[in-house]
């Protein structure tokens, strides 16, 4: 092999030599840059999965604190927030019961409208509502009040409830229709932190 063969087989060997190291070096950068693109895609996915979840957790909250919001504290809210238990509302004060049916409970309250009240007969309201009747009338009061939580799926036909008054209701559902003591139930299952509201179109007297 003459200078001019050697020359040329190092020129292609060195040749050779640079184009390996050259395509070494741009396989490790295009890894790298794969790499460092992989775990940016996850690191913006894992953000984007902590955030929906933060997201879905603070929605969650809000519409728990809204439920709670919407439910009336005590059964004597419930009457409160009613315009047709002004009646009602007036003889729970008048009898002094308000503390007592605002505590924890739980209570069942059977619940006469202002139209329920004006079906007895003419001046007894005015005078159960008297300082000198409010024995009376806590009587009566406590006779539409039951220890515990009743909803309209735990009444049957023929129930006896023992009321706060110590006397009992009977319960009787007829085609579907619920009544107690014979004063039929206009609306059921008025939820209160401290219990539950059924609504009476009469008033219920203890029996004597």
């Amino acid at each position: 092999m003459n200078v001019d063969e050697r020359l040329n087989h190092w020129m292609k060997r060195l040749f050779f030599l640079q184009t390996k190291h050259f395509m070494n070096k741009t396989f490790f950068s295009l890894m790298a840059t794969a790499s460092l693109a992989v775990f940016m895609i996850a690191c913006g996915s894992g953000e984007q999965t902590t955030e929906a979840t933060a997201d879905t957790t603070a929605t969650e909250t809000k519409a728990a604190d809204t439920m709670a919001a919407m439910t009336p504290a005590t059964v004597v809210d419930i009457a409160v927030g009613s315009a047709d238990h002004s009646t009602l509302v007036a003889a729970v004060k008048a009898a002094g019961l308000v503390e007592t049916l605002s505590g924890a409970g739980p209570f069942t309250v059977f619940a006469p409208t202002n139209v329920a009240f004006d079906k007895l007969p003419a001046g007894t309201v005015d005078n159960l509502l008297k300082p000198e009747s409010k024995a009376d009338l806590t009587g009566i009061l406590t006779y539409h009040v039951v220890a515990g939580t009743l909803k309209a799926a735990d009444l049957k036909d023929g129930q006896k409830l023992k009321t706060v008054n110590g006397a009992e209701l009977t319960v009787s559902i007829k085609e579907g229709k619920v009544m107690i003591d014979g004063a039929n139930v206009t609306a059921a299952d008025l939820s209160a932190g401290n219990g539950v509201v059924h609504v009476l179109d009469a008033v219920v007297l203890p029996k004597k």
